[in-house]
């Protein structure tokens, strides 16, 4: 029985989820306890570039995961 996905697409799906999740992870926090106070932490590099970049490496790697077919070694025409 041949499946659609490979083990190698299994690999780098899962890597890509394992990635949006570490984002969304990195995303959390920042936030004060008292209304009233501004916390600049929601601000920092971590939050607004690190974390995103690490969402979108992990979509990207989704969608490769899903179109990449691995060559077959025998090509059958």
């Amino acid at each position: 029985m041949k499946t659609t996905f490979g083990k190698q697409n299994y690999q780098i799906l899962i890597g890509g989820f394992v990635l949006i999740v570490l984002g969304y992870l990195l995303m959390i926090g920042g936030g004060s306890e008292d209304p009233n106070v501004f916390n600049p932490a929601i601000f920092d590099t971590q939050r607004i570039t690190i974390a995103p970049m690490l969402c979108l490496l992990g979509f990207v790697a989704i969608i490769f995961a899903i179109m990449w077919r691995p060559k077959n070694k025998n090509t059958e025409a």
